[in-house]
């Protein structure tokens, strides 16, 4: 083929550049990417029940208020996991029973001390020289991160059941060789507030060869059928079965006044309180302290009773308390 014949063809545009039009896309051998954007965004929903989760826990546990927040998602390769982590840094290694190889659980030296310096008795401040902790101090971190992994364990046995497994602890990542330097792992960061004033961030690192296996369940859809599951008709008439032999409170509300605690003092046998109510009122039927009936007042052969008129709105009492 001549220059001319080839210079007429492209100008007719037959080599014309399609690449706007590209039917594949860039892989990098180098850092392959091994969890699809479905996986990272069910990994997201499964932690952010968990962070939720492990606020309250904690903050019962320490008294204080603890509020945790899941802020990024990622892929990266294990080698630039390692560098991308500060040191000192307490990493706790656990098993996700039955999956095969381990996790990581990292709290950075803010977080650690600062839940250490509570669990000691004190009020929860930071050391602000970074070091490595004490061999009491890694004793009580190790019952904070069991914790954690229990919390963590039954955010995801509602996808695939899994038992938690502590296995070590750790004063950095250097020593601890979970993946080969080129796996890709998936990286969870949350962001740690303590009482408000005290900041800090804790990851948890899954090796892909962990999620391998249940990569199928890592799916949004998948955890939306999870959760929304209904019970079958045999269920339910099981479950109805043991709600009707639990016992509730029920309690009528006769009516209200105010007093002086001196006239509550003097009251007698045979005393008549005037109450706010009128006798053509419907009165307050309470169950287990919430208001859901309104009822009438009678006697069935001697016995003090109330008939049941309406379920309660409480619109219908303002209302009534208005006119």
């Amino acid at each position: 083929m001549t220059d001319n014949e080839l210079n007429n063809l492209t100008d007719d545009g037959i080599f014309e550049d399609d690449s706007e039009h590209k039917s594949y896309k860039l892989y990098n051998f180098r850092r392959p990417d091994k969890f699809s954007k479905d996986n990272l965004r069910a990994l997201r929903d499964i932690h952010r029940d968990f962070s939720k989760s492990i606020s309250l826990i904690l903050s019962g546990y320490l008294r204080m208020r603890v509020e945790i927040e899941i802020v990024s998602v990622d892929q990266l390769t294990y080698e630039e996991f390692i560098r991308s982590m500060p040191s000192p840094i307490s990493v706790g290694v656990f098993e996700f029973e039955p999956l095969s190889g381990q996790i990581l659980l990292g709290i950075s030296f803010e977080v650690i001390s600062c839940i250490v310096n509570r669990m000691l008795g004190g009020i929860g401040s930071i050391d602000q020289q970074n070091r490595e902790l004490t061999d009491i101090e890694k004793a009580l971190a190790k019952k904070v991160i069991n914790i954690i992994i229990k919390a963590l364990e039954d955010s995801w046995n509602t996808i695939v059941p899994v038992k938690g497994k502590f296995i070590s602890l750790d004063d950095n990542y250097q020593s601890i060789q979970v993946a080969t330097a080129g796996e890709i792992v998936a990286l969870l960061t949350f962001e740690v507030q303590i009482s408000g004033k005290h900041f800090g961030l804790f990851s948890i690192c899954f090796p892909y060869p962990v999620l391998e296996t249940v990569l199928g369940h890592l799916s949004t859809q998948h955890i939306f059928q999870t959760k929304g599951l209904v019970a079958s008709n045999d269920e339910r008439i099981k479950m109805i079965s043991k709600i009707n032999s639990s016992t509730v409170d029920l309690r009528v509300q006769f009516g209200s006044c105010s007093i002086t605690l001196d006239d509550f003092l003097q009251l007698t046998e045979g005393d008549i309180i005037k109450l706010d109510n009128k006798v053509q009122d419907d009165l307050i039927v309470k169950v287990n302290g919430e208001k859901k009936f309104f009822a009438r007042p009678g006697t069935i052969k001697d016995k003090v009773c109330v008939k049941i008129t309406d379920v309660y709105d409480e619109m219908h009492e303002i209302l009534r308390n208005y006119f």
